[in-house]
């Protein structure tokens, strides 16, 4: 059952892209490639598992779509349009173009049509294999609500007779915007959760990296891309480091980089030397990344860099946690008062009033400054505002500790 497992969440985005070029309809596809998947728990424990199991389920997938095809009295107008008069064996038959249709699957999964929820619960369930009980799970939402999500997000496309294909070249930046963006708030989630009682979920970023890495074979040249799987391979290599024996958050200041992943950052230094031209977002968070990666220690920062990298960002995105990060870069550079004096500047922010890092934040310059009844209360107002338990519990700690 478990190898048969593996292997669905290995091929099932292959198996689905396949049927959904044959049948224009991913809603179906997934349909056509779970009834496989029921064939294959029945048949494969007694029969045993085929020795290309992909090729096993793409035949049969095939086969179920000509099924349906001849069920719909359609065969005859398809037959032209698909080449498939034959019946497919269960050889190895993988198209050349496998890539192509799993390019367009990831392109129709993530549809700026649909909901940012939508986006991610379908580019999980399609891409990923995961079922909604495990995407349920992993946010920490009703199984239902995840169904729900799945089924409206189908319904969507069909109703809006989104096509089954890679966008042109006028729409394709803001397309692959969107997918950057699903594949991204998967892997944050996963690095660090916005509720519960774990800090972080790594098997989330083991997928979100994994549909990066894809992505990154399919569109080798895209900046965008290769910054955002440099990025997530630098952060990965810190797992083993950023959280202690009871799962309680280790800040990057206090991690012991000995533990961090040597393979991963060389893996994404090597994507982001890959990019030509100026970095984008991604790649500009990517290029702060390998800054502390290159660093033995904390104190040894290229401070100034980053501030300058954070600098570049804040240009493009116009995002307040930006420059929220950029203040924590100027009081490491520039001492706690200098960095206390950029937080304060942020604090009109409307969007940041209610962010538990803000105050987690300017909790830490006042500490340093001296001022720990200060201090204190922006980590009791840090605590109250997260929803993540273990970030809960480490900022209560130091709100409770005389020296803070």
């Amino acid at each position: 059952m478990k190898e048969i497992e593996a292997v669905w969440r290995i091929e099932s985005a292959k198996v689905i892209a396949g049927v959904a070029r044959m049948v224009r309809d991913v809603g179906l596809a997934e349909e056509l490639a779970q009834e496989v998947l029921v064939s294959a728990l029945e048949t494969w424990p007694e029969a045993g598992v085929p020795d290309n199991p992909g090729a096993w389920l793409m035949a049969a997938a095939k086969n179920r779509a000509l099924d349906h095809f001849r069920r719909a009295k359609m065969l005859e107008q398809k037959h032209a349009e698909f080449a498939l008069q034959q019946e497919v064996s269960f050889e190895p038959d993988w198209d050349d173009d496998i890539g192509d249709d799993l390019l367009r699957l990831v392109f129709t999964a993530c549809h700026p049509v649909l909901s940012t929820e939508a986006r991610v619960a379908l580019t999980l369930r399609l891409l990923g294999g995961l079922t909604t009980d495990e995407i349920a799970r992993a946010f920490l939402v009703p199984e239902p609500t995840i169904a729900q999500r799945i089924v409206r997000a189908k319904r969507t496309l069909a109703e809006a007779r989104v096509p089954f294909e890679a966008p042109a070249a006028a729409e394709r930046a803001e397309r692959l915007a969107s997918v950057l963006e699903v594949i991204y708030l998967i892997y944050n989630e996963g690095y660090s959760a916005t509720a519960g009682a774990h800090w972080m979920r790594p098997a989330l970023c083991d997928e979100a990296l994994r549909l990066g890495r894809i992505l990154a074979g399919m569109l080798p040249e895209e900046a965008e891309v290769l910054g955002l799987v440099a990025l997530m391979e630098i952060q990965s290599s810190r797992f083993k480091a950023r959280s202690g024996p009871s799962g309680e958050p280790i800040v990057l200041a206090d991690q012991d980089r000995s533990r961090w992943d040597q393979l991963l950052i060389r893996r994404g230094f090597a994507a982001l030397s890959k990019i030509q031209g100026p970095l984008g977002p991604y790649g500009l968070q990517a290029a702060i990344a390998a800054c502390h990666a290159r660093a033995r220690t904390a104190a040894e920062t290229d401070w100034k860099r980053i501030i300058a990298l954070y600098d570049a960002l804040a240009q493009l995105t116009g995002s307040p946690v930006v420059e929220l990060n950029r203040a924590v870069a100027v009081g490491m550079a520039f001492g706690p008062a200098a960095g206390l004096e950029a937080v304060e500047q942020l604090s009109a922010e409307k969007t940041l009033k209610e962010y538990h890092l803000l105050h987690a934040v300017r909790g830490d310059l006042l500490a340093k400054l001296g001022r720990f009844d200060e201090a204190r209360a922006e980590f009791n107002r840090a605590s109250a505002l997260t929803r993540n338990e273990a970030e809960r519990k480490v900022l209560a700690r130091r709100a409770a500790m005389k020296g803070v």
